[in-house]
């Protein structure tokens, strides 16, 4: 399983070309809550999205002959960018499936990377079918969005960062969609602070890792019903998964 000695790798390949992200913190939200809260600005990262991170940190793995052939990915977005991002600085062909109601400005700074699109249906699964059409007739390595290793570790780099501006946190609250996020994140967490919480977030109309979690198998959703494109997942990735279980507290 994934360790943190891989996410402190991920971080030194990264720290060169990310954006160190701040911690924020509001008065209103403090009074409210009656709690001391801190918000990581990923918004502030390359392509406005954490997704960056992971797929650079993935793509910078790849050998000759991978990059050679180019890459594929499929993303509603945030993904898309980060690996046509990611592609365009080491000079690498990206190939995107997008689904067909993706947002228009999105799908173009997609495009101003570099990166060629391929437009699918709109579901996980119909960008997953399209892809993999592609990958055997084209050779293409797979980016996938959330269900990767490398991915992961590079993800989990922004708790990193967390923990390096504050000493002291008793919850940390992940927001979830495929999972490579929180899974990173809380490999961090656990090992810098192992009495930190860590809590995930779901929309109602999306919640197929509570449900998953809670009967401790994936639990695949036959919809979703949220305008939060971004987190628009059927199912949590095996591997996120796995480390969800070991590592996430609720």
């Amino acid at each position: 399983m994934l360790s943190f000695s891989d996410i402190e790798a991920a971080y030194k390949v990264l720290r060169p070309v990310v954006h160190r992200t701040p911690l924020l913190s509001s008065r209103t939200f403090n009074e409210n809550s009656g709690n001391e809260v801190y918000f990581k600005a990923e918004n502030f990262q390359r392509i406005g999205a954490f997704k960056f991170r992971g797929a650079y940190n993935k793509i910078s793995s790849l050998t000759a002959e991978q990059r050679r052939a180019g890459v594929i990915a499929h993303s509603s977005g945030n993904h898309a960018q980060g690996v046509a991002l990611a592609c365009k600085l080491f000079g690498i062909k990206a190939v995107i499936v997008m689904p067909r109601d993706s947002v228009p400005l999105k799908v173009e700074a997609t495009r101003e990377y570099g990166a060629e699109i391929v437009f699918s249906g709109n579901t996980t699964d119909d960008r997953e079918r399209t892809t993999d059409e592609l990958i055997k007739k084209s050779g293409y390595t797979l980016v996938h969005p959330f269900n990767d290793e490398k991915l992961i570790a590079g993800q989990g780099t922004a708790a990193l960062e967390i923990f390096q501006d504050i000493k002291e946190l008793d919850y940390l609250f992940v927001p979830i969609g495929g999972g490579g996020l929180i899974a990173g994140c809380s490999i961090a967490a656990k090992n810098l602070f192992p009495n930190v919480r860590v809590i995930g977030v779901e929309t109602e109309g999306a919640n197929d890792c509570y449900q998953s979690f809670r009967s401790k198998k994936i639990v695949k959703l036959k919809s979703v019903n949220t305008i939060a494109d971004g987190i628009r997942t059927l199912s949590v990735g095996e591997l996120n998964f796995q480390i969800i279980l070991r590592y996430v507290d609720d």
